[in-house]
């Protein structure tokens, strides 16, 4: 078992505000993190202020804030704000994040990832050290930054990491590697891009019911839904799922959605959502420790049953 293990928040269908007791509860239950993620519904950073006030106890980080859909020194401040409220429990976790989320839905432009994600970083060491910043990066410029209130305990930054290129950055600029939609025999060929004592954090969906039938239902639905972005489907071509993915990524391409989900075997769903009883889905997760993930973010599925009850039957063993 994992020294630390992860909870993904905020949970679906419970509004911020109602997830005060659940959070101030998780230490007891054995979790040590409490991670955020930034797609369409709240944003990386709210749900960790509430967290640091609720639970001081658990260590806070987002995975990931996408590094085009805020300029570097509003990233610098929020990260900042954060980290004054957790000092020395924080992690800020940047990435590239997809076209889909950066052009499509926020109307930026999804440019050379790799330099951004690069430039973001270099300059986000600087800025939340407290230096005055006017550099001209390879994809910005910035002219005489600086933090009005640097945090007296700068945060560890990592990278959101899918390929080698990027796991390679994350090894030697970041303080660890995010990663996602992984199984846990791909955890290898991903811990073989970065240093021995690199950290690595992986979400992983969790999916605790024992109906099998609906759990598939749900995964066929989330990985049509991303293993069709580019950068997922790249990651997956590289992890050798190319060939056996290719008929939904071609159905959904033709915009038939339904033939698109029936393409994906069950095998592939059974490999990278963690479905079946709690106990069952705990040993799961811990099999991705074994393999050399260092922090398991749990991300609850939505199952028709209490949420709150869900999170406690996934607790780690004591």
């Amino acid at each position: 078992m994992s020294s630390r293990w992860g909870l993904s928040l905020p949970l679906t269908g419970i509004p911020l505000p109602a997830h005060r007791d659940l959070v101030r509860e998780l230490p007891d239950l054995g979790y040590t993190d409490a991670w955020s993620a930034e797609t369409a519904g709240c944003d990386a950073f709210t749900p960790l202020v509430l967290a640091a006030e609720w639970a001081p106890q658990l260590r806070l980080g987002t995975a990931i804030a996408p590094v085009f859909t805020r300029g570097p020194g509003v990233l610098a401040m929020t990260a900042a704000s954060v980290a004054e409220m957790a000092p020395g429990r924080f992690t800020l976790g940047v990435g590239a994040s997809s076209s889909v989320i950066v052009e499509g839905w926020n109307g930026g432009v999804f440019r050379r990832p790799y330099q951004r994600v690069r430039d973001t970083v270099a300059f986000l060491r600087a800025a939340l050290a407290g230096e005055k910043v006017s550099a001209d990066y390879d994809t910005f410029s910035i002219s005489r930054f600086r933090l009005e209130r640097p945090p007296a305990m700068p945060p560890e930054i990592m990278v959101a990491a899918l390929r080698p290129g990027m796991l390679r950055l994350a090894a030697r600029l970041a303080d660890g590697a995010i990663t996602n939609w992984l199984a846990p025999t791909d955890v290898a060929k991903v811990k073989a891009e970065l240093k021995p004592d690199t950290e690595l954090v992986a979400r992983i969906l969790v999916c605790p019911t024992t109906d099998k039938d609906a759990a598939r239902a749900l995964g066929r639905l989330l990985i049509s839904s991303y293993l069709t972005v580019p950068v997922y489907a790249a990651f997956h071509e590289w992890l050798g799922r190319g060939e056996v993915l290719r008929p939904m990524q071609e159905a959904w391409a033709r915009g038939d959605r339904a033939a698109a989900n029936a393409a994906i075997p069950d095998r592939v769903v059974d490999e990278l959502i963690v479905h079946g009883h709690p106990e069952e889905c705990r040993e799961r997760v811990s099999s991705y420790v074994d393999a050399g993930v260092s922090v398991p973010i749990l991300s609850l599925l939505p199952t028709g049953d209490d949420p709150v009850g869900l999170v406690r039957a996934l607790a780690p063993a004591r």
